[in-house]
């Protein structure tokens, strides 16, 4: 049956002696009293729940779906997914990272993006209903008036109420310019919206007696396209000034989706029927308010991925030690069993090294951006502010696109360790796969992260959020050129950013000649860049491993384990994942043209 550890050591590594969070947190007023201990006791607690109350629900759910009473449009989630977010909201995780002027406990986003990556490897469709809250929490934070504030911030945070955002329309997906929806202000100040949305993620559900819908909607005056995009708040359950819930409102579900997979979260066509709702933020400024929770959202999906690749990592570890076939090719290692276990097969092992290689630095990834968002708004520095933001701004897109791909080869390299019994779904890892695909698609496509990387994050400011970044790397690589031991990480990374570079410069070129270059580049380019932050993660994860396994050999101690791991690890993707830049800086140079000139192959 399946199985799943919260990797608490690996998060200790990457938050304490990678990142030296605590030392990071002295500089934040706010956090400067979270030290370590807090953190491990909080992350302990937090995988006990992951794995204890929403783990094993994860299959039930799937095998069992959503239900919409089309009478009251009620939907009723799987079972035991209502009780298990009240135990959930009893334990106070919802408030874990939310603010203390509205119940919550004020602890950093790292430390949220850790319980949150535990509870995606538990159960992702169970995980999205309570996750969607803290993007509407975040849009609210940043643009709703003290009013809604006050209304709507408690209850979010402590997980009484969850939130929603309803953005996509039948005929519209990430061209929000093209919405239909629409908003009809009325005397008492408040707007009566009516329009379609469709794949709103937890739009309707029992877990909540409230949900508070974040709706994309038109005035009547407003101009076309992006530039005339209102941001409402819309509750399930119209609410009074005391915060007493009071009528049901004209947002109803009208539809689930019948999907391949997160099949315990209801997807939902959302119908609104002259809902009442409050502006939030300015008339027609709604993208900007309400990319606010795109944002987060576009890093939630990435921790989504991230827990799926490390939980099906752990099941397809279990079962190639467990699993006997065939005998090595180099002799028997098992001469009590009639057959080997497959963990014994090179290929076995780089399916099982690529998903571990992935999960773990896509860790260190999303730590690192949790890190630069709690710098971003609690620095008292207004350089490190900005300069974080511009960082977490560059590396959105990799770790939604890039993390969301791997993915998407490791759940299905895992899939494939199992065999035929991996497409079975007693098994689980069938459904894995399936849960993996959507989020290559939602939240902005990959292939809009990638042409919001290189069009806007790089070409944009002429590579300069780039070079910020850079700047890191070549701190690393000057640090450790002339350490023998570090040359099989440094000389491949510092390769890399310089083709990098020079790479940047001719898609630069050619597109201020054709557009097309860059819709051409962009998906191949996303995953160069991509590698490059890993590999800085990678090489600065062997460079702590190899001072450990040096200390413990000078005190003449066993080395321990965990760090010969890291660095098998860090050797695997530098010589088995990260040459893959190279075929892909190759299709970049072929140009926009054998893509464009397609007339008569596409006709």
């Amino acid at each position: 049956m399946p199985v799943y550890n919260p990797p608490i050591r690996d998060m200790q590594f990457v938050l304490h002696e990678l990142l030296d969070v605590a030392e990071e947190f002295k500089a934040l007023p706010k956090h400067a009293e979270t030290d370590a201990d807090t953190i491990n006791a909080v992350l302990e607690e937090g995988g006990k729940f992951a794995s204890e109350v929403i783990f094993p629900l994860n299959i039930s759910g799937d095998t069992q779906g959503c239900t919409l009473n089309r009478d009251t449009h009620e939907v009723k989630a799987p079972d035991g997914f209502k009780a298990a977010y009240a135990q959930y909201v009893a334990g106070g995780w919802p408030s874990l990272s939310c603010d203390p002027q509205f119940g919550g406990q004020g602890l950093p986003f790292v430390v949220n993006q850790c319980f949150y990556e535990m509870l995606n490897s538990s159960n992702q469709a169970w995980t999205m209903y309570p996750g969607l809250s803290h993007g509407a929490y975040e849009a609210l934070h940043a643009h709703g008036t003290a009013e809604q504030k006050a209304l709507y911030l408690p209850k979010l945070t402590s997980g009484e109420w969850t939130g929603t955002m309803c953005l996509t329309e039948p005929h519209c997906g990430t061209d929000l310019g093209l919405l239909r929806s629409k908003a009809e202000p009325q005397a008492d100040g408040t707007y009566r919206i009516s329009g379609q949305k469709i794949f709103i993620s937890a739009g309707e559900h029992d877990l909540a007696p409230n949900i508070v819908h974040l709706v994309l909607a038109r005035l009547p005056d407003a101009p076309p396209g992006n530039k005339g995009i209102s941001l409402f708040l819309v509750p399930k359950f119209k609410v009074a000034a005391d915060g007493i819930m009071g009528a049901r409102n004209g947002i109803y579900c009208g539809g689930l989706e019948h999907k391949m997979g997160i099949h315990g979260n209801a997807t939902c066509q959302m119908v609104l029927d002259e809902a009442v709702g409050t502006l939030v933020g300015q008339p027609n400024k709604g993208l900007a308010a309400m990319f606010v929770m795109m944002n987060a959202a576009r890093l939630g999906v990435g921790n989504q991925s991230l827990g799926l690749t490390e939980v099906a990592y752990q099941n397809a570890l279990a079962y190639a030690k467990d699993r006997v076939q065939m005998r090595s090719l180099t002799g028997v290692k098992a001469p009590g069993k009639p057959a080997d276990p497959i963990i014994v097969h090179p290929d076995v092992r780089r399916m099982l090294m690529t998903a571990k290689a992935y999960a773990e630095g896509g860790r260190a990834l999303a730590c690192y951006c949790a890190l630069l968002l709690d710098k971003e708004f609690n620095h008292p520095d207004e350089a490190v502010r900005q300069e974080s933001a511009e960082l977490v701004a560059l590396l959105t897109p990799i770790v939604k696109a890039f993390t969301t791909d791997n993915a998407w080869e490791a759940t299905s390299a895992c899939m494939q360790v199992f065999g035929g019994h991996g497409y079975i779904k007693e098994w689980g890892m069938e459904q894995h796969v399936r849960d993996a695909r959507i989020n290559m698609i939602y939240e902005g496509t990959n292939t809009i992260q990638s042409l919001d990387l290189l069009g806007r994050k790089v070409l944009g400011n002429q590579g300069a959020s780039l070079q910020k970044f850079g700047k890191q790397i070549e701190k690393l690589v000057k640090a450790e050129m002339a350490n023998e031991a570090m040359a099989e990480f440094i000389k491949p990374l510092a390769d890399l950013g310089q083709k990098l570079t020079q790479l940047t410069g001719e898609v630069g070129m050619k597109a201020m000649s054709n557009a097309d270059e860059v819709g051409a580049a962009a998906v191949d380019y996303l995953r160069v860049v991509g590698h490059l932050v890993l590999a800085y993660f990678w090489a600065r994860s062997a460079q702590i491993a190899l001072k450990k396994l040096a200390e413990a050999e000078e005190e003449a101690q066993r080395p321990d384990p965990f760090y010969q791991a890291k660095l098998q690890t860090a050797r695997f993707y530098f010589t088995r994942l990260m040459p893959e830049t190279s075929s892909l800086m190759r299709r970049i140079r072929a140009g926009s043209d054998v893509l464009m000139d397609t007339e008569a192959a596409l006709a």
